[in-house]
């Protein structure tokens, strides 16, 4: 499987995320000569662990004991029954997917399930040529540090992070697997319910 970054919108102090932030971040895709290639999306559900939904794939993760799990859709059921875990947050990512020569990039925006309220915006960057994260580390770095570049151009209120989980403490390999972008979402999810729950005491 290709190499991915899940990267997050992280607001200057005392802004927040809004959607003309998010055209702005799409247009700079587009000015960078990114080939626009469809729409994307992704649910994840906060029950304390966190499942990342793929087609006909749900990855659970218990970030406590640093555990990562493939299960099949039947895993809602079983923790609805079990009534261990209570889902606490849902949210809903969709945007576009661009093409840069052997990257791919998806943009999009960060919602509740069932909502238009924007709480944050979310980049994820897929280098196809390797699945090895050491061997590719050093272009993804380049290629970030680029994009950074590109984006700070436009004098936007924030920039986007990189919070790259420790993998080895969840059993992972050096190559790279769903279980890996699974970590990297739940990672993300945290620090979006994080910083709202921040925003939200201030108000």
């Amino acid at each position: 499987m290709p190499l991915k970054r899940v990267l997050h919108w992280q607001p200057n102090a005392g802004t927040t995320v809004n959607t003309q932030i998010l055209n702005e971040v799409t247009q700079c895709v587009e000015s960078i000569n990114g080939v626009k290639e469809g729409r994307w999306k992704a649910t994840l559900t906060y029950y304390k662990p966190i499942l990342r939904e793929q087609p006909n794939k749900y990855y659970l993760i218990i970030r406590g004991q640093r555990i990562v799990l493939e299960a099949d859709s039947s895993i809602q059921t079983i923790m609805e029954k079990l009534q261990s875990y209570k889902s606490r947050v849902a949210l809903y990512f969709e945007g576009f997917q661009y093409q840069l020569g052997d990257f791919q990039l998806r943009v999009g925006k960060v919602t509740p399930t069932h909502s238009d309220n924007l709480r944050g915006i979310i980049m994820e960057v897929e280098y196809l040529p390797l699945s090895s994260i050491d061997k590719s580390r050093q272009v993804m770095e380049e290629f970030v540090d680029i994009w950074k570049e590109a984006i700070s151009k436009r004098s936007l209120p924030g920039h986007f992070m990189h919070m790259e989980p420790n993998f080895m403490e969840y059993g992972l390999s050096d190559h790279y697997s769903s279980q890996h972008t699974a970590v990297q979402y739940a990672t993300v999810m945290a620090q979006l319910i994080a910083t709202q729950s921040v925003q939200a005491a201030r108000n």
